[in-house]
């Protein structure tokens, strides 16, 4: 850094922040470390007393904190974002529209590696809403090599670490399961809650099939869902490994793929989904009735936002699996799932 006179500093950098005192009214600073300083500055540090200023001097090869933080933008925004200003050497993301955020972890993972590097996200394959922060960025010093940001960007490539894919509008047909429901001994509560989430999901829930516990009727129901033109079917019961729980075998019976039966996810072990073509087809088990926040909340997201799962999708939910049913739910804002 080098000592100039403040009427000399149009376009120099600031090396530390300059305080504004007026007793009574505010004790803050005025230009903060970092801040470019324009012709419109100069009575202003004349006011607070600056005749002259600590700047950095320009080096070849040498980036200011802004210039780098506008390349880490680049790499990290996606479509359906918005970028704030940078201030201070920051920009952050937010979302333009609900959907779920998808984040290439390894990139992210490698460019803070680096040093010198903030990416501080909201975790991905979760639901953001519109408006939503997604990540903040910066770099470190207030000046950095050029070199360093032409790694970030030999890193990332020309896919963006961020993506926001939105919900889509689907349809979705509703197989209720179970004897005690079909011949009228209990009333169905089930059915009422998975339309509720099908519905904040923005899915179009187009009805409800009763079934009893023969696979062969539940098959038959899943299979005419997709022939009205269904996107998504949801068979609710019968999920566990009693004799007469079918749903399991009516849904292998009804599909192509069998990608899970079985999640580390508690509220929601015997979770279970398959696709018919493109279908996916998902046997809820009776968590789903009577618990606030089960395996259907991980995965319904992603499903509306025309992700097709894998069984490794699964398999990493161990790690924060366990739901502990707080007296006050605070999920997506939880550990749960992530």
């Amino acid at each position: 850094m080098k000592l100039i006179r403040t009427e000399d500093a149009v376009g120099s950098v600031l090396c530390h922040d300059i305080t504004q005192i007026i007793p009574g009214v505010t004790k803050d600073a005025v230009f903060r470390k970092g801040h470019i300083v324009t012709e419109e500055d100069i009575p202003v540090l004349l006011s607070v007393g600056k005749e002259n200023l600590y700047v950095w001097e320009a080096r070849e090869g040498m980036l200011h904190e802004n210039d780098a933080a506008e390349i880490l933008r680049q790499v990290c925004q996606g479509e359906h974002m918005k970028a704030s200003g940078v201030k201070e050497g920051k920009i952050e993301l937010s979302a333009e529209c609900d959907g779920l955020l998808k984040i290439n972890r390894d990139k992210l993972n490698a460019v803070n590696g680096m040093g010198q590097m903030v990416l501080a996200s909201r975790h991905g394959d979760f639901p953001v809403k519109k408006g939503d922060k997604i990540v903040g960025m910066r770099v470190v010093p207030l000046v950095i090599e050029e070199e360093k940001m032409n790694r970030v960007r030999e890193i990332c490539g020309e896919e963006p670490i961020f993506q926001l894919l939105p919900f889509r509008p689907m349809k979705a047909g509703i197989v209720t399961t179970g004897s005690e429901v079909y011949y009228g001994r209990i009333q169905d509560q089930f059915t009422p809650v998975v339309k509720d989430k099908l519905e904040e999901a923005g899915m179009e829930v187009l009805g409800n099939t009763l079934c009893n516990d023969d696979a062969d009727m539940v098959t038959d129901a899943i299979r005419e869902w997709i022939a009205k033109g269904a996107e998504v079917v949801v068979c609710t019961g019968g999920m566990s490994v009693d004799p007469d729980d079918r749903t399991p075998l009516a849904i292998r019976n009804a599909s192509d793929q069998v990608v899970t039966y079985g999640a580390p996810v508690l509220p929601g072990a015997m979770f279970m989904l398959a696709y018919a073509g493109d279908i996916p087809v998902m046997g809820l088990p009776g968590c789903v009735m009577y618990s606030k926040r089960t395996i259907f909340d991980l995965v319904l997201p992603r499903i509306a936002a025309g992700e097709r799962l894998t069984a490794e999708d699964f398999s990493v939910l161990g790690e924060g699996g366990l739901c502990l049913n707080c007296p006050t739910c605070t999920f997506p804002n939880c550990g749960f799932g992530k």
